[in-house]
């Protein structure tokens, strides 16, 4: 197993990873479903915030509808990772999106970050996410975005444990690779598709007053000219864009209106695969790849 860093730095492409023939690189279309969950979860004062409850609201009344007629209209299979709170809140959106044909995924339960929780707390909320995802929406998934982006050293074997394929959120790669749940000889692995900050719609977008947000919220020509610079310089690397968007953020009109764009930017590339994480996660499997084992850093004494 190797601890992650490629030595030979005149290639760009990692050893033994390659995308599929006639394919340079690879775009997936990603929606975090959070709806009131991450604010309850850290706020949860805020219930009885009529205010704030209809902010988180927007994407299950309105948002959601317009990202699935926007998807539709370009012919693109999407990934939405739900939280089971959401599910069971939401059920008829929920239920729209699988109907349509996209990929559902594990996006925990309410929200929850994983930081300063211990494994048995953890793997409990995984597993209460998981069942109301089977419940609500009959869907066993394959892939897992921590809340928040939040992972333990202990989150990849939970994950394995329970049959997720794939994680998508560590924050150190271009490509995707194959992940191994600690150092043990043959550890069981999942498939890792790395993401960033820089291409999450909350950072610029996302606004609630002494919640979240700076105040300074982007123009969504701002952001699309960035994703776009993003995407570029990712196909020319044949690497992986993973944007991350939220329905009750990105949802609204003129953001809406933006990510069509890049989405029909993305389209015009040559050679780019635009696919659900599931069918990467798959493709990234099948390569025989080498695992990468993260190694928990030792403080000096």
């Amino acid at each position: 197993m190797t601890s992650g860093v490629d030595a030979d730095w005149r290639h760009a492409l990692p050893p033994g990873f390659r995308w599929p023939e006639g394919i340079r690189a690879a775009a997936c279309f990603t929606f975090d479903v959070d709806a009131e969950s991450p604010i309850l979860f850290e706020h949860p004062e805020s219930a009885a915030w009529l205010d704030v409850m209809s902010h988180q609201a927007y994407g299950a009344r309105t948002g959601i509808a317009r990202l699935l007629r926007i998807l539709d209209r370009r012919g693109v299979r999407a990934t939405f990772f739900i939280p089971g709170y959401s599910a069971e809140r939401w059920p008829a959106i929920c239920r729209a999106i699988r109907d349509a044909g996209h990929e559902i995924a594990h996006h925990g339960y309410l929200h929850e970050g994983a930081h300063g929780a211990t494994p048995v707390d953890e793997e409990a909320r995984f597993l209460r996410g998981l069942a109301a995802l089977d419940e609500v929406l009959g869907v066993r998934p394959t892939g897992y975005r921590g809340p928040n982006w939040e992972m333990t050293y202990e989150t990849p074997a939970i994950l394995a444990r329970h049959g997720i394929a794939y994680d998508s959120g560590l924050m150190d790669a271009d490509h995707p690779y194959l992940l191994a749940v600690d150092e043990s000889p043959g550890a069981a692995t999942v498939v890792e598709l790395p993401g960033h900050w820089a291409l999450d719609d909350w950072e610029p977008y996302n606004y609630l007053p002494g919640i979240t947000g700076s105040g300074v919220i982007a123009s969504p020509a701002e952001v699309l000219a960035r994703w776009t610079l993003e995407l570029e310089a990712l196909v020319d690397e044949g690497g992986l864009f993973m944007v991350t968007n939220h329905p009750f953020v990105s949802g609204r009109a003129s953001r809406a209106v933006a990510l069509e764009r890049l989405i029909e930017r993305a389209q015009a590339i040559d050679g780019l695969w635009i696919a659900t994480c599931d069918e990467i996660a798959t493709h990234t499997a099948s390569l025989g790849l080498e695992p990468v084992v993260h190694r928990r850093p030792v403080l000096p004494g």
